[in-house]
């Protein structure tokens, strides 16, 4: 199973749309996972539509039409991994421990909000992965977004693609 991991579009305030390198990317996946500030609902449908299944969640600077239509945590089960999404984790320092209890059944957890990429794995194996921003890079050298693989349970394959400025 082909992954896409993407969150903090801030579509239209950032950028018109996402670039279309994360387009090509969604076009091939077999799952595509966002988490949280589409900001226009019009993106949720666009996804919607490119994405043979889309799991995401709404953060901080979604209004009510896209809070209307999907939560604040969403869990599922992708070829054998567990897996949660959600918009924020709270700060930097403590994280792992924190969601390491919140998601303790959990392989991994995706998350957004700060628009910084981050890869790690907490007590117990769950692992942490925010994919950045695609569309606005804050203090970061590029925007970013991953891809990964799912096979009998196990993630492989993580990659931070860097999308040109």
């Amino acid at each position: 199973m082909r992954l896409v991991l993407t969150a903090d579009t801030h579509v239209p305030r950032r950028s018109r749309d996402v670039p279309e390198m994360l387009w090509h990317a969604i076009d091939a996946a077999d799952v595509v996972v966002h988490a949280g500030d589409w900001v226009d609902e019009s993106l949720l449908d666009a996804m919607s539509a490119r994405s043979r299944r889309l799991i995401g969640v709404y953060g901080n600077n979604d209004g009510t039409a896209v809070r209307g239509r999907l939560p604040e945590v969403a869990r599922a089960e992708i070829a054998g991994l567990r897996m949660a999404v959600v918009h924020e984790t709270g700060p930097k320092e403590g994280r792992e421990r924190r969601c390491a209890a919140r998601f303790a059944d959990c392989d991994l957890l995706v998350f957004g909000h700060s628009h910084i990429p981050w890869d790690t794995v907490a007590a117990g194996g769950l692992r942490l992965l925010n994919p950045g921003s695609p569309t606005d890079r804050r203090a970061q050298p590029h925007a970013t977004f991953i891809t990964a693989q799912v096979t009998n349970g196990e993630l492989t394959d993580v990659v931070l693609h860097r999308l040109p400025h």
